[in-house]
């Protein structure tokens, strides 16, 4: 019987791959893991308003942590990765809102805690998906299931005076005897100022509007406070209520239940019709309706937080769009990883002595 010898087959060569699609598959890996890291762990945003000076500044651009408070799931999965709302330099959405997934949270190490700074996504941005809103940065001064009040601009929380930040501002009407050149501003750290009849409106804090009021050419700093029961436009809550005198307000908590009353369907109805997501629920002739019953109670589903800027009288917040959903949170700023002041000389333009100092 004859043996057959089996030869091995020679080696195919690896076929290589050319240099275009090499640079394609690291380029793909590299959009796939930023999104992941972008996603469930950090993230950075820029500062562009001055409504948390001098906490955060116009051109900060902060790492936040998602982490903190835990990373959602998308909502929005058809989206271009590595963009919010728009393509890079266009007005082109850069998402479909055809496909819309329930947001899940993942555990977070720490809760929102009260006076943390928060990025969240603005809640009444009704027209983009939940996590496609604008983000905002404000100080988280009620959690749920306090019950704040604003009296002469101090916060209480549950019957007890909250710890103001410490950079806290206000806006101040200057006169002076003189014309104050912008570098007298810049030289006291006062950047959020501009002139008006008979003088300057600016938002510093108490200490430095102290020390204008000890200048020689300076004839008046008047705080700009408004009084108790004084009408302010676009409040949210009772129409007697304004950014210095406000509440009493209760902030929703999980499982909590309020009664439905004339007074307080105002404050909830929001909460009841868009952010609980309830299929069949309407307001009609000042009365709540769920599944075409009356309802004269609610029990809520999540937990809603109460959000104010560190410049107080030059902040878009919570006293005037209502309470910020769980849902919405994104996650805690850490510090600023670079900064850039536009106002400044091209040699001053960074801030070198902000870079990575801890967010308070």
């Amino acid at each position: 019987m004859q043996l057959k010898l089996w030869k091995k087959k020679p080696a195919e060569k690896p076929v290589r791959k050319s240099a275009l699609r090499e640079w394609g598959n690291a380029l793909m890996f590299a959009v796939v893991v930023s999104t992941f890291f972008r996603w469930a762990t950090f993230e950075a945003y820029a500062i562009p308003t001055s409504s948390m000076e001098k906490t955060m500044l116009v051109g900060d651009r902060l790492f936040v942590s998602k982490l903190h408070y835990g990373p959602r799931t998308p909502t929005t999965p058809l989206q271009v990765p590595l963009t919010h709302q728009t393509i890079w330099g266009t007005d082109i959405p850069a998402y479909s809102d055809a496909l819309q997934l329930k947001a899940l949270r993942l555990p977070g190490f720490s809760e929102i805690r009260r006076n943390d700074p928060v990025v969240f996504n603005l809640p009444v941005e009704d027209e983009r998906p939940v996590d496609l809103r604008t983000h905002y940065v404000k100080r988280c001064v009620g959690i749920a299931g306090d019950t704040l009040r604003i009296r002469n601009r101090q916060l209480y929380l549950n019957g007890q005076p909250l710890d103001n930040p410490e950079k806290m501002q206000y806006a101040y009407f200057v006169a002076s005897d003189k014309v104050l050149q912008p570098k007298f501003f810049q030289e006291r750290d006062i950047t959020d100022v501009y002139p008006v009849p008979g003088g300057y409106m600016l938002h510093t804090t108490p200490a430095r509007a102290q020390a204008l009021a000890s200048l020689d050419f300076i004839r008046q700093v008047e705080l700009q406070q408004m009084q108790a029961g004084e009408v302010e436009p676009d409040i949210f809550g009772n129409s007697g209520w304004n950014r210095d005198n406000y509440g009493p307000l209760y902030i929703p908590k999980q499982g909590a239940t309020v009664a439905i009353t004339p007074e307080t369907l105002p404050l909830y109805e929001k909460i009841i019709l868009d952010y609980e997501r309830n299929e069949n629920a309407e307001v009609r002739g000042g009365k709540l309706y769920l599944n075409g019953r009356e309802a004269k109670s609610y029990t809520f589903r999540q937990n809603y937080y109460y959000m104010m800027g560190d410049n107080r009288h030059n902040s878009l917040d919570s006293r005037y769009w209502g309470f910020v959903p769980e849902d919405h949170v994104v996650g805690k700023p850490l510090f600023p990883w670079f900064s850039v002041d536009e106002k400044a000389e091209m040699i001053e333009k960074v801030r070198w002595n902000r870079l990575f100092s801890w967010i308070e």
